[in-house]
């Protein structure tokens, strides 16, 4: 695993940029600039180099995100149903054996979340590696067995949507973050969007 270069065909990346955004008036994340640049760009910036592919969940401006050349796929469920259901909606189309997930609109993820998350799988023996910021587990950077496809569905399909309470049916690695908090900011408001954008700046 110290050759990222070769891991990296284990993991199909998603980014999950499927959610209403209702803290931001229903805009769509994802494409909300930062210094010039949609949020999903930043994602996928960092992205791309951990995973042997990427696929981006989102349920509008389907068009718009197909031009970044990754596959787009909606989720299954009606009504927004949450990230597990975006999650299980794109496990469908992957091919590796695992998948990581993380959110549209975090800038900060570290180039190395495909590897540590994998490294405390396999030091746990589990089926899932959730992130955790020092304080709590952040539930959508997380990597997943594709395995567990039919294990999502069932729990999807009986009208469950908390992914926490998913987590607990199986056999869950926790792996520290804590010395890179940065990874888990996101944007909800528009005062997140100065201070990210400051942020950005600072890091050129």
């Amino acid at each position: 695993m110290d050759n990222i270069a070769v891991a990296r065909r284990i993991f199909t990346g998603v980014i999950l940029a499927g959610g209403q955004a209702q803290r931001m008036g229903g805009q769509d994340k994802g494409l909300i600039e930062l210094n010039g640049s949609p949020m999903v760009q930043y994602v996928l910036d960092v992205m791309v180099p951990q995973v042997n592919k990427v696929i981006i969940n989102a349920n509008r401006n389907q068009d718009i995100y197909a031009h970044y050349g990754h596959e787009v796929i909606g989720d299954e469920f009606e009504g927004f149903c949450g990230p597990l259901a975006g999650m299980a909606s794109t496990m469908r189309a992957v091919d590796t054996p695992f998948m990581l997930t993380v959110p549209c609109d975090s800038p900060f993820v570290p180039d190395d979340l495909a590897k540590r998350l994998y490294l405390q799988m396999i030091k746990k023996d589990a089926d899932i590696s959730v992130a955790h910021d020092g304080n709590r587990i952040q539930p959508v950077f997380v990597l997943l067995k594709a395995s567990l496809l039919d294990s999502m569905l069932a729990f999807l399909n009986k009208g469950e949507r908390k992914i926490d309470k998913w987590f607990e049916q199986h056999n869950l690695a926790v792996t520290d973050f804590s010395d890179k908090p940065d990874t888990f900011i996101n944007i909800n408001n528009r005062g997140d969007l100065s201070m990210i954008e400051s942020r950005l700046k600072e890091r050129g």
